[in-house]
C-alpha cells in the first residue's frame, strides 16, 4: 500500500500543543517534536476497535504487548530483550527522571553531551543532581565526541550517571558502534551507569545504522539502562507509553520503586494497543515515512544551498529534527525565535534551550508535508532578506 505523506491534515483546533499554543492562527509551528502525518493505519484501526468497545477502565498490560516489543527489537535491530528486563511507564521523560532518582542521590552529578534534549536538564535538576556537560565538537556541519573531556568528566567520583541520546537530538547524529564502544569503555572504567534515551531509534536514514547501546556486549548490558518508545516513529506521543529496559535485577528493583514513587507506574489502554499494532503491523508505513522524511531533508538542504548559503544545516543521520547554524545573524537564538515568531509567523526552537553549546543554532521539525516545510523555508528566507 502506498501512503500519502503529502496530505495536509488540519491540526489547529484539536488542542494540539504544537499548533494551538500559537497566539496567531497564521503562525506556522515547526518546533515541538511531533509529526503532522496521520499514524500508521493499523494503529488507527486498532484504536478505533478499542473505542467502539466503549469502556475505558484500568488496563492490564498483556503478554501480547511484551511479545510485540521483543519481536520488533529482535528482527529490526538484532537486540534480544528479555521481557523480564522491561518496565513500562508513561513516557521516556518520566522514565529518565525515574531512572535518575533510582541511581543517584541529591548532590550527585549526571553527565550529558550538549547540545542535547532540554528535558534532560529538568530531569537532572528535579532530582537534586548537578549537570556536568561534555560538549560535542561541531565541525564540517556535524558533531563528534570529545573523548578526552568525557574521560576527565567521567572520572569525577561525583558523576554517577551519563545520559546518552542515541540517536542524538538535536545534533542529528546516529552514533556509530565504535563511538558507543568508546563511551561505554570510559563509563564502565569509572563506574558510571549509561542511561540511553533511544526514543528516536527507528528514525534512521540509509547509510547509517542504529546500535542499541545495551546490545554491544554483556558488560554494556549490565552497566546500562535503556529507554525506548514507539511514540516518535509512529507519531503517538499523546498516548503516553514507553519502556525502560534494565538487565541488572537490583537496578530494576530501584527503578521500579522510583516509578511508583513518581506515580508513573500506570499506562492507558490506548498506548498499549497502539504499541502492539505499530510493532506488529506498522513496518511498511515506517519504511515509507523514512523515505519521505529523507526527501524533505534533501529538499531543505538544496533550498539552503541556493537561497540561504549563510545558514548551513547539520548532516541529518537520524530524527526529523534539523539543526541550522544561524551565527550569521546578529541575534541570540532566543531573540531569533522571538523575532521569527513575531515578524515571520514561523515558530522554531532556539538552540540555547539545548544548553550553552546550542547558542547560535535553531532547530527545525521537518516532519510535515513538503509544501508546508517549503512555506516555512520561504518565511525564513523573507525574514533574513529584511534583516540585511
Amino acid at each position: 500500500m502506498k501512503y500519502d505523506f503529502d496530505e495536509v491534515v488540519p491540526r489547529r483546533g484539536t488542542s494540539s500543543y504544537k499548533w494551538d499554543s500559537a497566539f496567531d492562527a497564521d503562525v506556522l509551528p515547526m518546533w515541538v517534536a511531533d509529526m503532522d502525518f496521520r499514524t500508521s493505519p493499523p494503529v488507527v484501526d486498532a484504536l478505533r476497535k478499542r473505542v467502539e468497545h466503549g469502556i475505558f477502565g484500568y488496563t492490564r498490560v498483556p503478554d501480547a504487548y511484551y511479545e510485540a516489543v521483543v519481536s520488533w527489537f529482535s528482527r529490526r535491530h538484532g537486540w534480544a530483550i528479555n521481557r523480564d528486563w522491561m518496565i513500562y511507564t508513561s513516557g521516556v521523560v518520566p522514565a529518565v527522571s525515574a531512572v535518575i532518582k533510582a541511581l543517584t542521590k541529591p548532590g550527585d552529578s549526571v553527565l550529558v553531551q550538549t547540545p542535547v534534549y532540554n528535558c534532560f536538564f529538568s530531569s537532572i535538576r528535579n532530582n537534586g543532581c548537578t549537570l556536568v556537560a561534555n560538549p560535542l565538537i561541531y565541525e564540517e556541519n556535524s558533531y563528534r565526541i570529545d573523548y578526552e573531556d568525557l574521560e576527565k568528566k567521567a572520572s569525577d567520583g561525583r558523576v554517577k550517571v551519563m545520559l546518552l541520546c542515541n540517536p542524538h537530538n538535536p545534533a542529528g547524529r546516529v552514533w556509530r558502534r565504535e563511538e558507543l564502544e568508546r563511551i561505554g569503555e570510559i563509563c564502565i572504567r569509572h563506574g558510571v551507569v549509561v542511561v540511553s534515551d533511544e526514543i528516536h531509534c527507528e528514525l534512521v536514514y540509509p547509510g547509517y545504522s542504529y546500535t542499541p547501546f545495551a546490545s554491544i556486549s554483556d558488560d554494556f548490558l549490565r552497566h546500562s539502562v535503556t529507554c525506548i518508545s514507539p511514540s516518535k516513529a509512529f507519531n503517538i506521543a499523546g498516548l503516553q507509553i514507553a519502556n525502560i529496559v534494565a538487565f541488572d535485577p537490583q537496578m530494576r528493583k530501584w527503578i521500579d520503586k522510583a516509578i511508583n514513587v513518581n506515580e508513573v507506574c500506570d499506562v492507558n489502554p490506548f498506548g498499549v494497543i497502539a504499541t502492539v499494532a505499530a510493532y506488529n503491523e506498522g513496518e511498511e508505513w515506517l519504511v515509507q515515512l523514512l523515505d519521505y522524511l529523507k526527501g524533505n531533508y534533501e529538499t531543505m538542504v538544496e533550498f539552503c544551498e541556493h537561497h540561504l548559503p549563510d545558514f548551513p544545516v547539520a548532516r541529518l543521520e537520524g530524527t526529523y529534527l534539523v539543526w541550522m547554524d544561524c551565527h550569521s545573524l546578529p541575534f541570540s537564538s532566543e531573540e531569533l525565535e522571538r523575532l521569527l515568531l513575531k515578524d515571520a509567523k514561523l515558530w522554531l526552537n532556539a538552540g540555547a534551550m539545548y544548553g550553552e553549546a546550542g547558542e547560535g543554532f535553531m532547530r527545525w521539525n521537518i516532519a510535515c508535508p513538503r509544501k508546508v516545510m517549503m512555506e516555512g523555508l520561504r518565511r525564513f528566507r523573507s525574514f533574513v532578506c529584511k534583516c540585511r
